[in-house]
């Protein structure tokens, strides 16, 4: 899905002014790059408001006109309201095409449903990061990440080297050789799976203290 944005350049700066940018219906921004110095915009808020709740948009290539010229750019942060449906501010960064792109995209748990784990042991899959960084080419980023939990069981624990990885996308911190855990799964193991095993469980002491890290995203 392709996303437009139009800007206009902010000329009055600070709180004040971003206060008044607000109340006429608009977002105060900042536009930046490798190449250019930072440029504070404004951007129609209703437009970003709807736009951000639409998960794409976070991994999009968007085309922002901006006095005449258009640019590749990307979504790098936003402050919501605490309690008001608002916007408070965007950073967008200007894309060089030409140039591997540094980006957080998002996991999708697949095929959960078809697993030993959720038919046959009550179980489910749960997410302990939501979203994985990765190097892309800028001109085919992804929507998302897919996490294939058909052949799993109660007790596993998926890592990032279990996600599956279009052509030309990379982890990061797999090629740091940081193959971190990024879902377990519960369930009740049937008594044979138990009785079947002899000695002291190991575990490995990064998988579990991730679990306080993380918010869990449930997948049943």
């Amino acid at each position: 899905m392709s996303y437009e944005l139009q800007a206009t350049v902010r000329e009055a700066q600070g709180t004040g002014a971003s206060r008044r940018l607000r109340r006429e219906g608009q977002v105060p921004a900042v536009l930046y790059g490798e190449d250019q110095e930072a440029v504070a915009i404004a951007l129609d808020h209703k437009t970003v408001f709807y736009a951000l709740e639409k998960e794409s948009f976070h991994t999009s290539l968007i085309k922002l006109a901006l006095n005449g010229k258009t640019h590749d750019v990307i979504v790098r942060d936003f402050q919501v309201h605490p309690f008001r449906q608002q916007i408070q501010h965007l950073d967008l960064q200007v894309v060089d095409l030409n140039k591997p792109l540094k980006i957080r995209l998002p996991i999708h748990v697949v095929n959960a449903e078809q697993s030993k784990a959720v038919k046959l042991q009550s179980g489910r899959v749960s997410l302990l990061t939501t979203g994985v960084e990765v190097i892309v080419d800028p001109k085919n980023i992804p929507a998302a990440l897919e996490l294939d939990c058909a052949q799993v069981v109660a007790g596993d624990i998926l890592h990032l080297s279990d996600i599956q990885y279009p052509e030309g996308v990379s982890s990061v911190a797999l090629k740091r050789n940081s193959n971190l855990a990024v879902a377990t799964v519960t369930g009740k193991k049937a008594k044979a799976d138990i009785s079947c095993y002899s000695g002291n469980p190991v575990f490995n002491k990064r998988d579990f203290s991730i679990f306080s890290d993380y918010n869990k995203l449930i997948y049943f």
